[in-house]
């Protein structure tokens, strides 16, 4: 089944503002995967498919947040010290059993219950003892030191929702209701190739006179990986439409996504576009952008098609703004957009208008402590280089015309883009 529904993108010779193009492609994308149960061990990096609501409330009982002496506050003095005789010893995962008599104090561990008829407690640094009995000293507060039953999660409530990505904290907060076990959705299965005669793998090839190595391939392969696909290498393909047919025609029934870069122009060397076109469907997806046009979405057979720019740069940005909301929403993620920070530039520079920029950008911070953004020296499509000597991307709308320094633009951290 494809994760696109058909005839969404057919689009003239009019290019599309970014942000429609992406309304449109998050609306008609459709979850592609199935789902399993995994262990709460085994769900780091997934989607989660239910919701998980808590069978009971977190904490399960009022607990005491620090080591020291647990009363009952209508027992203290209001201006002056108290003594009371300490009568118990309450360690955590070993309650008193009993409620609390008028009149005692308990010594209390981090986390221990606090008995009934007790609602306060002071710390093991702020009281002194003399005998078996605790001196308190006034001022503090009713309830001081007590964690609340249910101020963390009550029971009922849910916690994580179905399309989360499972990180550390979500996984701690599922342990922390009793799960041991969570619905997630399957791995997006997604197959890459490049193609051309002049491609080498940087692995297996030596690049002769006229060959360049073949680095999209690899950088595409680690993007899908960081999205917690599932990748198939088809490595590279020769120039030879029946070869590249057969392998495109194999690699449907078995993948969720088939994507690539270059190649998908309407030129007589393109042969992917032709291929795409006879095996299911491409559409030319044209975009007010820089870097990134053209840029292809369809489907081959069944399988949801991506084609990128063959510009290494072009391939990557595209990948991180247009491809990664397509890919999350097939996987089922819920959250696709990246978060944006807006940050002073510390450079100027016109710029065309009607069209989304994307520049390379690092995050400094001047001699009075104050964060800017500044733009690598270089922004041409295909220099790799720059994509490692920065920290993220600067997005310009199309409405802009010109950049001041000082002025706040929206800069996206390259780790908000890549998981």
């Amino acid at each position: 089944m494809t994760g696109l529904q058909d005839d969404c993108f057919r689009i003239g010779d009019e290019l599309m503002p970014f942000e429609e193009g992406i309304e449109i492609l998050k609306s008609r994308a459709q979850i592609v995967v199935n789902t399993e149960m995994v262990s709460l061990a085994n769900a780091q990096g997934r989607v989660l498919a239910e919701d998980i609501s808590a069978p009971r409330d977190v904490p399960p009982h009022d607990n005491s947040a620090v080591d020291g002496y647990g009363v009952n506050f209508a027992d203290l003095a209001k201006d002056s010290e108290t003594r009371l005789p300490v009568t118990a010893r309450i360690a955590a995962g070993h309650p008193l059993n009993r409620p609390a008599k008028s009149g005692e104090a308990v010594q209390i561990f981090t986390g221990a219950p606090v008995p009934e008829g007790m609602d306060t407690v002071f710390m093991q640094e702020d009281i002194a003892l003399d005998g078996d009995d605790v001196i308190l000293p006034p001022g503090i507060k009713q309830g001081a030191n007590r964690r609340k039953q249910g101020e963390d999660v009550r029971e009922g409530d849910i916690i994580i929702r179905t399309g989360k990505l499972m990180r550390a904290q979500e996984i701690g907060l599922a342990a922390s209701v009793g799960r041991g076990k969570v619905k997630v959705f399957t791995k997006l299965r997604a197959a890459i190739f490049s193609t051309g005669d002049e491609v080498a793998d940087p692995v297996f090839d030596e690049a002769g006179p006229g060959a360049i190595y073949d680095a999209n391939r690899y950088t595409v392969g680690a993007l899908l990986r960081g999205l917690g696909c599932e990748v198939t290498d088809l490595g590279i393909l020769p120039d030879k439409v029946a070869e590249i047919r057969s392998a495109l025609h194999d690699a449907a029934p078995g993948h969720d996504l088939i994507i690539t870069s270059g190649g998908v122009s309407l030129g007589e060397e393109d042969h992917i576009t032709h291929v795409v076109q006879s095996l299911g469907q491409l559409d030319f997806w044209r975009l007010a952008i820089k870097p990134g046009r053209p840029m292809a979405l369809g489907k081959v057979v069944d399988t949801a098609f991506v084609g990128l720019p063959g510009n290494p740069v072009a391939a990557m940005v595209t990948f991180m703004r247009i491809a990664r909301p397509l890919i999350l929403a097939l996987s089922g993620r819920a959250d696709v957009d990246p978060l944006v920070y807006q940050i002073p530039a510390a450079f100027e520079m016109s710029k065309k208008k009607g069209r989304r920029e994307w520049l390379r950008a690092n995050v400094q911070v001047d001699d009075a402590g104050r964060t800017k953004v500044q733009k690598y020296p270089s922004q041409g499509s295909g220099i790799l280089t720059s994509m490692v000597a920065s920290d993220g991307l600067v997005e310009l709308p199309e409405d802009l015309d010109r950049v001041n320094e000082g002025d706040l633009v929206n800069f996206l951290p390259f780790g908000e883009m890549t998981s």
